[in-house]
């Protein structure tokens, strides 16, 4: 049952990715998210609506704009893909649940704040903090208790505290992802960071390995790899941790 709703999900998980490309577009330069409509970034011509069918429409104009011809970025078919398998992924473990609808909330934004990180380095306060508030409220009335708020608070703090000791590697931007992902998480929420720390070491030895010291002062945005650790956080955090205690 779950999988064929699961299945149902990935259409408007699909819709929802879209969006999403609006607000990793539009949010940065604190453009409205309704007004204009959508438009090529090139030529500014307006997009009709069978020019802006997620990833069919990429597929069918061959990943360039039917008027300029200029290259669509991967990134819109990327985000409306992911979004897509997040949602139902979500509905899939969870089931058609409160449960799945906060967690796919907490994949959008996760989603949203890694195409921006990604593409311009910074996360947006106008997406991470109100995804914090909204996350924290919901978790809070659907499982009551102070675990959600401790575990964003000390997540905070944890990068908080790596962001002092070496600023040019850390950013506030990661300091209020991580509070994201304490709230969105809870307990499960050093499974998140333990992740995203490994995962984001595999860049840095690739670009050591090909340009040595020079590579001190090339910037990776961190956002994208803690994002990938609140997922894996999200969908397997409690067997991890329960793995990880049972080593102790």
């Amino acid at each position: 049952m779950n999988a064929a709703v699961a299945a149902i999900a990935l259409l408007p998980g699909l819709a929802f990715g879209s969006f999403l490309n609006v607000v990793a577009a539009r949010i940065p330069l604190r453009r409205s998210l309704v007004s204009p409509g959508s438009a090529c970034m090139a030529c500014g011509t307006p997009l009709a609506w069978y020019d802006n069918v997620p990833l069919l429409s990429f597929a069918l104009l061959r990943g360039r704009c039917r008027h300029c011809k200029t290259a669509i970025p991967w990134r819109y078919p990327l985000v409306e893909a992911t979004t897509a398998v997040l949602v139902a992924g979500c509905v899939l473990r969870f089931g058609l649940t409160w449960d799945a609808a906060v967690g796919a909330f907490f994949c959008a934004a996760l989603v949203a704040i890694s195409a921006t990180d990604a593409e311009r380095h910074i996360i947006p306060n106008r997406v991470v903090l109100p995804a914090a508030v909204i996350v924290l409220a919901a978790n809070t009335m659907l499982h009551p208790s102070v675990e959600w708020a401790v575990a964003g608070l000390g997540a905070a703090l944890f990068l908080f505290i790596a962001a002092l000791a070496y600023p040019a590697g850390m950013g506030m931007g990661d300091v209020k992802l991580a509070l994201l992902l304490g709230v969105a998480l809870g307990r499960t929420v050093p499974i998140a960071m333990m992740v995203g720390m490994i995962s984001a070491l595999v860049p840095s030895i690739v670009l050591f390995a090909r340009h040595g010291s020079a590579a001190r002062k090339m910037k990776i945005p961190f956002g994208p790899f803690l994002a990938f650790g609140g997922v894996v956080a999200l969908f397997a955090g409690p067997a991890l941790l329960a793995m990880y205690l049972s080593l102790l």
